[in-house]
């Protein structure tokens, strides 16, 4: 009885579904760390229990010692009694000698009684040495047990810890993804690409119109050029020749207004 009122709540303790707890904790930690507090506190009730226990054992040990000496005592007083009667006896002095009989016959009663109540003791100590074994072998479980209940707290929290830095970290992570269109850099790399392709498409138009403007003064030059010939040419002066643009210069007349020469 003694035994199991001192380790009733632990052994609930022990046997609760932690798990459950947690999920249902709105703070596992501060909810490993009530546990631990609970383990604790409830340990330092059962030493106490125990230490209580215990002295009472050592009571009924030392109250065993003292009957057994008083028991050896009174055995002593007894033969020393006896041992006086029987000197007055020889030498005829059977009143002292009576006397010292009945000393010896008190004496021996109280030996008998203090061996009883040793007897008596004796299964008692022996039950109670068995519940503080018990008790000690179960204390030093529990302790084991609340080492084992803080290392898995602490292990615990570390992981809990871990977690939360590694969520942070994936966030962190998600939010500059390169990859990702949504993200803040994806989106300023999409501006940046509408840009570059505007770049590219005035490019493309300021090109087109240089082109145009270089045509146009190839044909000038062209122009020039057959002006030049022909007024050589009525002059009586230079034939017609290779231009330096390295073609023929053609005329707009019908080919064959060359046939009428």
């Amino acid at each position: 009885m003694v035994k199991q009122s001192i380790f009733g709540r632990i052994a609930q303790l022990a046997k609760a579904n932690i798990n459950t707890l947690l999920d249902n904790a709105e703070d596992p930690q501060k909810m490993l760390d009530q546990m631990v507090r609970d383990y604790t506190n409830n340990i330092a009730e059962a030493e106490s229990a125990v230490a209580q226990t215990i002295g009472n054992l050592r009571m009924l040990q030392d109250d065993y010692r003292e009957d057994i000496k008083n028991a050896q005592d009174w055995g002593n007083k007894a033969l020393a009694a006896s041992r006086k009667a029987d000197e007055y006896r020889s030498a005829g002095d059977s009143v002292d000698a009576e006397k010292f009989d009945n000393l010896a016959k008190v004496a021996l009663q109280r030996q008998m009684s203090a061996e009883s109540e040793a007897k008596g003791a004796e299964p008692s100590i022996a039950s109670q040495s068995e519940v503080v074994d018990k008790l000690k072998s179960g204390l030093d479980q529990m302790k084991g047990k609340l080492n084992e209940l803080t290392s898995k707290r602490n292990e615990l929290v570390a992981r809990s810890k871990t977690a939360a830095a590694q969520s942070q970290v994936h966030d962190a992570i998600k939010s500059i993804d390169f990859m990702d269109p949504t993200s803040e850099v994806g989106r300023f790399e999409e501006k940046i690409r509408r840009e570059e392709a505007k770049v590219r498409g005035q490019q493309e138009l300021a090109a087109s119109s240089l082109d145009a403007q270089f045509n146009q003064l190839e044909d000038l030059g062209e122009q020039v050029e057959i002006e030049a010939r022909l007024a050589a040419l009525k002059s009586g002066g230079a034939k017609p020749a290779i231009g330096a643009s390295g073609a023929r210069s053609e005329s707009t007349v019908d080919e064959a207004d060359f046939d009428k020469l």
